[in-house]
C-alpha cells in the first residue's frame, strides 16, 4: 500500500468536521514534571461513542458505493470499534450487524445496540465473532469492515493527529497505545506529513500492553508474527498478530515501541482519576502508563493520546483497588496472633502510631495451619505510599508481630 498524502489525511479530516467531535487537549503538571518537558492529554475519552473508533469507521463507511451501502455492512468487536461501525452506519443509513463475544462488557453491548445495530452474540473470545463476521459477509453480500487493516480506516484514524498539530504547535512526541495499529499507523503519517510540511520532524513512540505486544518481535523480524497473549486489562490493545498494513507504516514511522505491565497500566488510571479527573479505560491509558513507569524520555512538548473511555464500573472498581495497591496506598495484611485478650487492641495501636488508616478487618480463629492457641488477624489498610507501608510494616514486626501482605 502506498502511503497516505497530507491531503488525504486533510480531505478525510474536512468530511468528518462536524461528525465527529474534536476533543480538547488538557495540559498535565503531574505528567509534565515527571517527564521535565511540558505534557499533554488528548481527551479522545470524550469523543463521540468514548472512544477514536468513530473516526475511522465513519470514514470508511463514507467511501461506500451505493451498491455497496444497500448490501449493508457487518463487522465483530469486543466494544469500541462495533459503536463506531453501529453510530457511522445509522448516521449514513446503513444497515448494521455486528457481532461481538459473549463476555462482552454490558456498557458497549448496549450502546451498540443503542445505535441501531443488529447484535449478534457469539464465543468466548472476538475470535469466534471475527469468524462468523467474515462467513456472514461472505454469506451475504455485507462489506465487511475491519477494526485495522483497511486504509481508509487508517486514513480516518488519522485526522486524530492533524488535531494534535493544530493544538500543540511545538509538538515533539506523540505517545499512542497499539493493538492493530490502526490509530497510530494514522497519527504517525498525518503528523509526520505535517511535520515535514513545515521542516520539521516529530517522534512517535507506540506502547504495548507487555502480555499482549506482538509488534516489538514483529518489527524485530521485520514482518508481523503472531505471538502468544496473556491477560490483560488492556483488552482494547490485546491483538496477537500486528495488521499487515498498519504493520508495513508502523515500520516505516514509528520511532520506538515500549511496554507497560498492567500495574503500571493500573497507576495510569488512578492518576488520571485523581489527577486529570478523566475516566480512561485501561487500552487509553498506556502512553500515561509509559511516562509513569519511565519507559520514555522527555524531548520535548509530548502528547500522550487518551485513546478510549468505555470502561466496564465493575472492572474499574477494581481497577482502582489494584492501582491502589500497585502505587503503595492500600495493603492487606494477615498478622497471625496470640489467642489471648488484648492483641487487636494492640495492632490498632500500632497502626494508629503508624498513621495507617484501618479499611476492613477480619479476625478469625478458623484456617489452615493455625494451631489451637493462635488466630489470624486480616487487616485492609490504607497508606500514603511505598516508604509509607513499608513503615507500617516494620513497626509492627518491631512490637514482635509477623505481618504478611496478601497479594492484590
Amino acid at each position: 500500500m502506498s502511503m497516505p498524502t497530507l491531503a488525504e489525511f486533510e480531505d478525510a479530516a474536512a468530511y468528518l468536521d462536524g461528525v465527529i467531535t474534536r476533543t480538547p487537549i488538557d495540559q498535565s503538571q503531574h505528567l509534565s514534571e515527571v517527564l521535565g518537558v511540558p505534557v499533554y492529554l488528548k481527551l479522545e475519552n470524550l469523543q463521540r461513542t468514548g472512544s477514536f473508533k468513530i473516526r475511522g469507521a465513519t470514514y470508511r463507511l463514507s467511501r461506500l458505493t451505493a451498491e455497496e451501502r444497500a448490501r449493508g455492512v457487518v463487522a465483530a468487536s469486543a466494544g469500541n470499534h462495533a459503536q463506531g461501525v453501529a453510530l457511522a452506519a445509522k448516521a449514513l443509513g446503513i444497515p448494521a450487524t455486528i457481532f461481538m463475544p459473549l463476555g462482552v462488557p454490558v456498557p458497549k453491548l448496549l450502546a451498540t445496540r443503542g445505535y441501531g445495530a443488529d447484535v449478534v452474540l457469539e464465543g468466548a473470545t472476538v475470535e469466534t465473532p471475527l469468524r462468523l463476521a467474515a462467513e456472514f459477509a461472505e454469506r451475504t453480500g455485507a462489506v465487511l469492515i475491519p477494526p485495522f487493516d483497511h486504509r481508509d480506516i487508517i486514513v480516518g484514524q488519522g485526522t486524530l493527529g492533524l488535531e494534535l498539530f493544530d493544538a500543540v504547535p511545538d509538538l515533539d512526541t506523540v505517545l499512542i497505545g497499539i493493538g492493530g495499529g490502526g490509530l497510530i499507523a494514522g497519527v504517525a503519517g498525518a503528523v509526520k506529513a505535517r511535520a515535514a510540511a513545515v521542516g520539521r520532524t516529530v517522534r512517535v513512540v507506540g506502547v504495548q500492553a507487555e502480555n499482549a505486544a506482538p509488534y516489538p518481535p514483529s518489527l524485530a523480524a521485520g514482518r508481523p508474527l503472531e505471538v502468544e497473549t496473556r491477560p490483560t486489562i488492556a483488552d482494547g490493545i490485546a491483538v496477537a498478530r500486528p495488521g499487515d498494513i498498519p504493520f508495513d507504516m508502523i515500520r516505516d514511522l514509528v520511532d520506538e515501541v515500549v511496554t507497560v505491565s498492567d500495574d503500571d497500566i493500573a497507576r495510569a488510571l488512578l492518576m488520571l482519576l485523581e489527577r486529570a479527573k478523566q475516566v480512561v479505560e485501561p487500552a487509553g491509558a498506556v502512553g500515561v502508563a509509559a511516562i509513569l513507569a519511565g519507559k520514555v524520555i522527555g524531548t520535548g512538548p509530548t502528547v500522550s493520546v487518551l485513546s478510549g473511555g468505555n470502561i466496564d464500573p465493575l472492572l474499574l472498581q477494581r481497577v482502582v483497588s489494584h492501582g491502589l495497591a500497585a502505587s503503595g496506598r492500600y495493603m492487606t495484611l494477615r498478622i497471625p496472633l496470640p489467642d489471648r485478650p488484648g492483641q487487636l487492641a494492640r495492632v490498632s495501636e500500632l497502626l494508629a502510631q503508624a498513621g495507617a488508616n484501618v479499611i476492613e478487618v477480619m479476625h478469625t480463629r478458623h484456617g489452615q495451619g493455625l494451631q489451637i492457641s493462635e488466630v489470624i488477624l486480616q487487616l485492609s489498610v490504607e497508606t500514603r505510599g511505598e516508604e509509607h507501608r513499608a513503615h507500617v510494616i516494620e513497626i509492627l514486626r518491631g512490637a514482635g508481630f509477623s505481618p504478611t501482605v496478601v497479594p492484590d
